[in-house]
């Protein structure tokens, strides 16, 4: 008799008991499916940024060391949940098996889909590394991996190469989040603009506040200058360092007449940006944190040590319609699905 399954997956948490499968330590990622989960054949990984960047510092850019890393955290804790940063990633693959509970879901062995819930959260198992792509984030595996009832996915479109939709969707929550966060009019300061999500959330930023609106993206080098230059979407470039507040504040006060941004999203995959995102927003302002390198703790004592009053989000991999929002922009923009194409395909 198969198994009943929690819609949550606690029923797969090994350690510590009563936890939730994204906090738990290890989880249970044996491939025989409970009466309300989905079984995967896996072809791709795509590593949360700052998960992918901090095992590339601690191993080097050697493909066969970042694949060991990998799959030691895998064994170690039966997902991929990257002990330091707190990060996972997402999947495609296959369908393979659905559980009799989800039989009257739109979806059926065979349907080609891409995971969009953390792979902190999800048991996955890696038989096999194929190929490490150091410089997009990506990993080819052979391997399985289960979502939960609650699980979310998208089926993956039929418009675009599997690649690029995964290189999207990975990040879709940022440009939907942002889509719903910018007004007509705002100022808008993008910290880590040239990245993947960041151009995202330019397009999207430049879309919502229109021609009344102001849009500042700042990189960290000239040549993330010229990426953001060439794609006509933001109304003034900064080249900072986000990590120096005090240099990224009076280059938004140059560039604002003093004003400052009114919202600021923070895309970057390092640590130590709390204080530019806070001092670079006005009083009363927003300012949303998507990076997973971000300190919750450096965020709120940060802003209470400096005297700022700014409203605060936590970037959410999820909310409404993310996943077509997101694919949306590059079937909008011939620039950012060609930029896209060329790094990710």
């Amino acid at each position: 008799m198969m198994r009943q399954g929690c819609k949550y997956g606690t029923h797969r948490v090994l350690e510590p008991q009563g936890v939730l499968p994204q906090p738990a330590w290890k989880i249970d990622n044996t491939m025989e499916i409970s009466d309300n989960e989905i079984l995967v054949d896996v072809q791709t990984l795509n590593i949360d940024a700052a998960s992918f960047t901090q095992i590339k510092k601690d191993v080097g850019d050697d493909p066969e060391k970042v694949a060991a890393r990998m799959k030691e955290i895998v064994a170690q804790r039966g997902k991929h949940h990257n002990p330091v940063t707190g990060s996972g990633g997402m999947f495609i693959g296959t369908v393979r098996e659905i559980g009799p509970k989800l039989k009257d879901r739109d979806l059926k062995p065979g349907d080609r889909i891409a995971s969009l819930v953390s792979l902190s959260l999800t048991p996955l198992r890696i038989d096999h590394i194929k190929q490490v792509h150091l410089e997009r984030d990506q990993v080819d595996i052979e391997g399985q991996a289960i979502l939960f009832e609650s699980g979310i996915y998208a089926k993956l479109p039929s418009d675009m190469p599997e690649s690029l939709a995964l290189a999207v969707l990975d990040v879709a929550g940022a440009p939907a989040q942002t889509a719903k966060l910018v007004k007509p009019g705002d100022t808008v300061l993008i910290i880590g603009a040239a990245g993947k999500s960041g151009v995202l959330c330019l397009y999207e930023a430049k879309k919502r506040a229109g021609i009344s609106g102001k849009v500042i993206a700042l990189g960290h080098s000239e040549r993330n200058a010229e990426r953001i230059r060439s794609l006509g979407m933001a109304d003034e470039i900064i080249t900072a360092d986000a990590s120096k507040p005090l240099e990224v504040m009076h280059e938004v006060e140059r560039v604002t007449n003093g004003k400052l941004a009114d919202v600021t999203i923070n895309v970057v995959n390092i640590t130590g940006t709390e204080m530019s995102s806070i001092l670079a927003t006005r009083d009363n302002g927003m300012v949303y944190f998507f990076s997973m390198a971000t300190s919750f703790t450096a965020a709120a004592l940060g802003a209470e040590g400096v005297g700022k009053d700014v409203t605060m989000l936590i970037g959410n991999g999820y909310t409404k319609d993310h996943a077509e929002i997101s694919l949306n922009v590059l079937r909008e923009s011939p620039k950012l699905r060609e930029l896209f194409e060329k790094l990710y395909v």
